[in-house]
């Protein structure tokens, strides 16, 4: 794009006078080297780049951009740190919600207040896989050939694989569609996902659908509990994410479940993001030895030693959540649990959540006499989950029939894709280190009838000519593959797991850690425990709870009960405002001086206000104290940025992001003669929630905007 500068502002500079232009369409100021003598009139043309534009790039300075906006720091700068026990007052709800809202199955459960030790878990969905046991459904969506939604789950799934292949093509249904959060760059509120007929929806809608059908089945079965209908307005809502999401992913689960209804803006509290690991850390605090099982050689629980463990152990352990999920109701009891009991101030745990699509990893600290956890180092991890596993049965089918039948089949065949990953997934669950049979997956007929007439030739004929000789052809229709061709599926997922944790203990933080809690879906796997163990069992107790893929729905709901558990968390970024500094010769950038009212300034300063991986405590409010650059401003702009990096300088630096923007009337201020030479504008930016909230206050009149931290509506 170029455009030529409406305005030009002298700047005189010591060696040589020089004129800024302003492009008004996109509010940036450059060096131009303007020969008009009317300055209104600038005959000069830029290059108006991508970076220019750009949200994440480059930023113009308030003073330049905004007008006579423009803020300075107040000297000296006022700067004070403390937990303000004033935040809001606490709302009251009758009852915590808790959505797991898992990228492979999804659940709720939910507690009243008034029993806070009774958790719930949402009563039995229909259908369901042979093979598989879990009391979540899967995260499937289905929606009409007119883009209503239809059904959710099994229900989805199940309606989606009984339509006529023609049909279906009409139908947009979406499975694992959570990832796309985590692997977006640019996420947006019009970010789209891809249906299995390859039509296009807005991810947003999909989200918001989701969680409304999650809203009305939780309602419903309160109301049945209840005997009356039971109002929203009642319930507290907690949906988990991973804790290595970025902020704007975070926030686009937040905006789904306004869609949704579960809360508004204007009530933003009955809603909490809570980060899956910490959920899993809550619930842990709480186990008792018969809720566990320990894989760690360093000693036997409940009997188990740890050669027994990840067979026999784990088996009994799930036969006994079995028998006891008819109840649905689990017993929290009041108190530290007896591994608790054994931590000390200041020892150091880690929690690995291993699920469908991602693997996060946290470090807590024990703080006693409460029990409430300080985490010691960001959260890591990866996209290492269990579709790891799929993502490579996928590339050895397209090994065997080749990657344009695989691609056609899942377009022409969508339906039986979906039945062939299913019949998978059970076989995946039965593979084990010790296993010496072989696993038979069965090929729905529509692939082996479609590979005939897209080949010429059998299913059969494939196998016996493919390089792949740990795969046969069982002559009961199945691909027969044997233990070790299916534990090489789980190796490269396994493997980067193991090396992120091995990343992870060099760190100085993570030295001295007792206890490793492996939680999560994906923790059920023998492959995964044995690894585990085999890698850290000397290093430290390894431990897995029973019933592992409820633990962070559990968790969530102790969360929503009492969210200040989690005391003290890291920054995920580094938090500032950008502001105007008096120039300094040889310590500036000469690009960034600008003169106003004979005033010397140094543009785009990055003022921080909390930095990348600084501990921040529960409610800590960080406040700042400015003044308007111009004593007649009538308004002011804060602008709020973010960075991956703590060595940020200016806002123009790369990888600076803007956040936030607090716009504040300063009209009708007391004038006179006891007016303030230099009036003050309070910032204040509230941390150590999973959610971060910024403020500002004139002084003079009391007035005060606030703003939630935004990443993507700039």
């Amino acid at each position: 794009m170029r455009e030529t500068h409406s305005s030009c502002v002298d700047v005189e500079n010591t060696k040589s006078r020089t004129v800024f232009c302003r492009m008004e369409s996109v509010g940036v100021y450059k060096f131009c080297g303007c020969t008009s003598k009317n300055k209104m009139k600038c005959d000069s043309r830029w290059e108006v780049t991508a970076a220019e534009t750009a949200p994440t790039s480059a930023y113009s300075s308030p003073a330049r951009s905004l007008g006579d906006t423009g803020i300075t720091p107040l000297s000296p700068s006022h700067i004070v740190n403390d937990a303000d026990s004033s935040v809001a007052e606490q709302q009251t709800f009758l009852v915590v919600v808790a959505v797991d809202f898992g990228t492979t199955s999804s659940g709720y459960a939910y507690s009243f207040t008034k029993e806070p030790e009774c958790i719930h878990v949402m009563r039995r969905w229909e259908g369901g896989d042979p093979g598989v046991s879990s009391q979540k459904t899967p995260t499937t969506i289905l929606l009409t050939p007119e883009r209503k939604f239809h059904s959710f789950g099994y229900a989805a799934r199940d309606f989606y694989h009984d339509l006529d292949p023609t049909e279906a093509k009409q139908w947009l249904y979406l499975e694992k569609f959570k990832m796309k959060l985590h692997t977006t760059g640019d996420l947006t509120l019009d970010t789209e996902l891809t249906a299995a007929n390859g039509k296009k929806i807005k991810a947003l809608e999909i989200f918001a659908y989701a969680l409304q059908y999650f809203k009305e089945q939780a309602l419903k079965e309160l109301s049945d509990q209840a005997g009356s209908e039971f109002e929203n307005a009642d319930v507290r809502w907690v949906i988990t994410v991973p804790a290595i999401w970025k902020q704007p992913a975070k926030q686009f689960m937040r905006q789904a479940a306004y869609q949704a209804g579960l809360a508004s803006p204007e009530n933003a509290e009955q809603l909490i993001i809570a980060l899956e690991p910490e959920a899993a850390s809550i619930y842990c605090r709480k186990l008792r030895l018969h809720q566990m099982i320990e894989l760690s050689s360093k000693s036997a629980v409940n009997g188990y030693s740890s050669r027994d463990t990840v067979g026999a152990g784990f088996a009994q352990a799930k036969e006994h959540v079995r028998r006891n999920r008819q109840s649905r109701t689990f017993l929290v009891e009041n108190v530290i649990g007896e591994i608790w009991s054994e931590l000390e101030e200041g020892d150091k745990y880690v929690v690995v959540d291993s699920g469908g699509g991602t693997v996060d990893l946290t470090v807590h600290q024990i703080r006693l006499p409460e029990g409430h956890l300080k985490e010691l180092y960001k959260a890591t991890g990866g996209p290492y989950g269990s579709l790891g596993v799929d993502y490579e049965f996928e590339k050895l089918l397209c090994k065997i029939f080749g990657e344009d039948f695989i691609e056609q089949f899942k377009i022409k065949r969508p339906a039986a894709w979906v039945d062939l990953m299913i019949a998978f997934e059970s076989r995946k669950r039965a593979a084990a280190p010790d296993r010496t049979n072989p696993l038979n997956i069965t090929l729905p007929f529509s692939f082996i009838d479609y590979y005939k007439k897209f080949r010429g030739h059998s299913v059969e004929h494939a196998l016996r000519k493919s390089n792949v000789d740990f795969v046969k052809w069982s002559s009961q229709g199945m691909l027969r593959m044997s233990p070790d061709a299916m534990n090489a599926l789980f190796k490269p997922t396994i493997d980067s797991i193991i090396e992120h944790l091995r990343d992870l203990f060099q760190k100085p933080e993570v030295s001295a850690v007792k206890f490793l809690f492996l939680v999560g879906g994906f923790a059920e796997a023998p492959l995964l425990q044995q690894a585990v163990q085999a890698a850290f069992g000397d290093r430290c107790r390894i431990i897995i709870p029973q019933d592992v893929g409820l633990t962070i729905l559990k968790g969530a709901v102790l969360f929503g009960l009492d969210p200040a558990v989690i005391k003290v968390r890291r920054s995920p970024l580094t938090y500032g405002v950008g502001v105007l500094n008096r120039y300094v010769e040889g310590k500036h950038p000469p690009e960034k001086l600008l003169v106003k009212d004979g005033t010397r300034w140094c543009t785009d300063v990055f003022d921080k206000f909390i930095a990348a991986d600084q501990s921040v405590a529960l409610g800590e409010l960080v406040k700042r104290s400015y003044t308007p650059a111009k004593p007649s401003q009538l308004v002011i702009v804060i602008n709020v940025y973010s960075s991956e990096r703590d060595d940020v300088s200016f806002i123009t630096d790369p990888g600076v992001r803007k956040c936030g923007s607090l716009r504040l009337d300063l009209s009708g201020a007391a004038g006179g003669p006891a007016a303030p030479a230099r009036r003050e504008i309070q910032t204040l930016m509230q941390f150590g929630d999973t959610e971060i909230k910024a403020m500002a206050v004139d002084v003079a009149t009391s007035k005060s905007v606030k703003v939630g931290i935004d990443f993507l509506n700039y």
